[in-house]
């Protein structure tokens, strides 16, 4: 019989990214923002339908889709080779080339807020004027009059909502991740929405259910997200719903059916619901991933979900009341089945300090285990690795790699104070909870001292650096993607937006000086004596170039063995097929050049 080789790197990074979508009203059609022909672009269906077509074409990632509500255009944010400085476009009803509609210097934001019932007013944020803190402003589209709202104060500012009669506008101002204030503004007068905002919490998707009502997300007095209401009326708080050690994300209000859904994350995966507030009955609804990126609630209550699982690539799925949840996009691994693919394990360990970290244990098939191990921090680091797919750690799997990824402190899912651990200790406590997690490893013999390699991107990059500097006996070899490498020049160099959350995720260079040597990898070159791969976006506005440029300078002085890949039409990720191929394969063959 024909003996079929292993798979390629490439039949994995086959599958496409799915970064977006959208339906019309009348649920006649969908975009979805996606690299199916190789860079990121938007495509149609129209539905039922479920061919997709190119809508859109300009080669570059968006960071929203909006339909007109008479469908006369179509409004989308690109930026460009993932710089991050995303504009505002318009199309056509039919498609086509995106024409700019509030666009200006190319170093500018401009990020869509909102989309009046008319379509005819768009609110909208500009870092131009306020880099650090934003303005938001109201584009008429019949007469092209541009009008200044709110002029951002203190701290990056974020327009949430709009009263339908557009009287009334709910901002957030972010201090931290952690910390994110919501008010209400009315003509001049402002009010909180929660009582106490000097008390660290956080406010987010706020939604008008009439002129007078609000209903929002937040943790005030609480470890995990809950649903609140504001009574504008007589300026009262209430908290109306909470599910216990569940964090309720990404709230939909369906006002033809007074109900909302949402999801919440717990731990590794997400839970879907809907919760009629007038009887306040909770209902689950189950869904086919364990991720969901996005969904949509039509006006006759279908929903519509971008999601994903371990072995699922991300697809968008369509729910009809009673029904099956139905896939209308059918991406999948080129050649495989989900049955070739890898589940992870959910497993338990226990920290330096008693702290009890969730991880997962990712084991490939045992005809294909290589003995070597791959160690991931995910980056952040208030994120958390969950049972999402990803290519990179699919194709590993195939190649013989066990893969152990701890949900260390700092991590999200497991409630506020689990998330405010790393805040303002980014080098230490999640550090020593990596070595825990390792030591687990061996413990339990899942992985050899002298057969485990180090892998991390962004936050986890920066974890891989000062892990490899301070631990290199743990490691046989080191891959950083875009990691930080220097705390006093990464705090200098972020997004001017990013500048206001600073010291309290991170510290004061000043201040915290001693620290920032501490947990800084730089500190520890004479430690970095195993072989390293460091790979970079040139148009990276998070962790900019010069991160990744001085560690790889300063080890080659020191004559260590550093290979260096730089993209230079990539930012803090790899939206371009063939950048994502020509990285994991560089991966791979680096990997397996260091077996030994």
């Amino acid at each position: 019989m024909i003996q079929f080789p292993k798979p390629t790197v490439e039949q994995f990074f086959r599958t496409y990214a799915i970064t977006d979508f959208s339906v019309r009203d009348d649920e006649k059609q969908l975009i979805f923002s996606s690299n199916l022909n190789g860079k990121v672009n938007l495509w149609a269906m129209d539905l039922p339908n479920l061919y997709p077509y190119l809508f859109a074409h300009r080669d570059e990632s968006t960071n929203f889709i909006k339909f007109d509500p008479q469908n006369r255009y179509v409004l989308a944010g690109f930026d460009r080779d993932g710089d991050e400085n995303h504009q505002i476009y318009a199309l056509s009803s039919g498609g086509g080339l995106p024409f700019p509609l509030i666009t200006g210097n190319p170093q500018e934001k401009y990020y869509f807020a909102h989309l009046s019932e008319d379509g005819e007013r768009l609110y909208y944020l500009t870092s131009e004027g306020n880099p650090s803190f934003l303005n938001t402003r109201m584009r008429n589209l019949k007469d092209q009059s541009d009008t200044l709202l709110n002029e951002g104060e203190k701290t990056t500012t974020y327009l949430e909502a709009v009263s339908q009669d557009e009287r009334a506008f709910v901002y957030t101002q972010s201090f931290a991740n952690t910390y994110v204030l919501g008010f209400v503004k009315v003509g001049e007068e402002t009010h909180s929405l929660t009582p106490d905002p000097e008390k660290v919490h956080v406010v987010f998707d706020s939604v008008f259910t009439d002129e007078q009502t609000i209903y929002f997300l937040t943790d005030y007095g609480s470890d995990f997200v809950y649903l609140a209401r504001f009574d504008l009326e007589d300026k009262s708080f209430s908290k109306v719903l909470m599910i216990e050690n569940e964090s309720i994300q990404m709230m939909k209000w369906n006002k033809e059916q007074n109900m909302f859904y949402f999801y919440t994350q717990k731990g590794v995966i997400d839970i879907l619901y809907r919760f009629a507030p007038e009887s306040e009955k909770l209902e689950q609804i189950p869904t086919p991933v364990d991720i969901i990126n996005k969904f949509i609630v039509s006006k006759a209550g279908n929903l519509y979900l971008l999601g994903t699982s371990a072995t699922k690539p991300p697809n968008i799925f369509q729910w009809l009341e009673d029904s099956d949840w139905k896939s209308l996009t059918d991406n999948r691994v080129l050649g495989l089945s989900e049955d070739d693919l890898a589940d992870p394990e959910e497993v338990n360990f226990t920290s330096f300090d008693g702290l009890e970290i969730e991880a997962l244990l990712f084991r490939p098939k045992p005809e294909n285990d290589n003995g070597h191990a791959i160690f991931w921090p995910h980056g952040g680091p208030q994120h958390a690795e969950r049972k999402q797919f990803r290519s990179m750690f699919q194709c590993f799997l195939n190649r013989g790699y066990t893969i152990f990824a701890p949900n260390f402190r700092g991590s999200t899912g497991y409630g506020s104070s689990f998330v405010k651990l790393v805040e303002q200790d980014w080098g230490e406590g999640p550090r020593l909870d990596c070595l825990a997690a390792i030591n687990w490893l061996f413990d339990n013999k899942l992985a050899d001292r002298d057969k485990l390699f180090l892998i991390g991107g962004s936050y986890g990059g920066y974890m891989a650096l000062l892990l490899h500097g301070r631990h290199p006996e743990y490691f046989k070899a080191v891959v950083d993607i875009f990691g930080v490498s220097n705390l006093f020049t990464f705090v200098e160099s972020v997004p001017a937006h990013w500048k206001p959350i600073m010291e309290r995720w991170l510290g004061d260079p000043v201040r915290d000086k001693e620290r920032f040597i501490k947990d800084s990898p730089v500190t520890y070159l004479d430690g970095m004596e195993k072989p390293m791969l460091v790979i970079q976006g040139a148009k990276d506005p998070r962790v900019v170039k010069e991160e990744s440029d001085q560690i790889v300078a300063k080890l080659q002085e020191k004559g260590r063995e550093v290979e260096y890949l730089v993209l230079e039409d990539e930012g803090h990720g790899f939206s371009k097929k063939e950048n994502e191929i020509k990285v994991y394969s560089a991966m791979l063959e680096f990997l397996e050049k260091h077996h030994g």
